[in-house]
């Protein structure tokens, strides 16, 4: 798949993450929500549907389904799996060592720059988000470029790019 068209944010996932995740949202637009209906249609038969605690139970999972479905829809539809150059710039689908300023290598921390829903197929890294204040500050930027970007508390913070590595499913 190719980045996205659509008018709405794109969202980097890796080609395994949006296989993995095009496979669980086809098992709760079937099976899951096949479940949760049957259990509405059994809860209807018993009758008085207002102190039917078994009914609103399985409405509720219904909606929560399905709303957790919609996302999903909607991440999938508006993400792209482009493998990034390997050319040590920072973007969606690279793995991001950095160390604060000051700091000795040693203390360097590395995170994958993409979709927060690449958490799990992120081989135990950090995600962090482009919109991400550390994120969008390191977009676009270089192995060896020191960046400033504000923190949550208001304070300056400078890091320095240890490397830029392609993400590898």
């Amino acid at each position: 798949m190719t980045q996205s068209t659509d008018t709405q944010a794109t969202h980097w996932l890796s080609a395994g993450a949006h296989e993995a995740l095009t496979a669980q949202l086809a098992d709760m637009r079937g099976p899951q929500l096949t479940k949760i209906v049957a259990e509405i249609s059994a809860a209807r038969d018993e009758g008085d549907l207002k102190e039917n605690g078994g009914y609103h139970a399985a409405r509720e999972a219904q909606g929560r389904l399905v709303g957790e479905a919609d996302a999903l829809e909607v991440l999938l539809r508006t993400s792209f799996t482009d493998a990034p150059v390997a050319d040590g710039v920072v973007a969606p689908g690279v793995v991001v060592t950095y160390k604060f300023e000051g700091d000795d290598d040693d203390e360097a921390e590395t995170f994958l720059l993409g979709a927060i829903e690449m958490k799990p197929f992120a081989h135990g890294l950090d995600v962090f988000s482009p919109a991400a204040p550390l994120g969008a500050a390191l977009l676009g930027h270089t192995a060896g470029d020191t960046v400033s970007y504000t923190g949550p508390t208001g304070r300056e913070i400078k890091v320095q790019i240890v490397s830029a590595k392609p993400f590898e499913d």
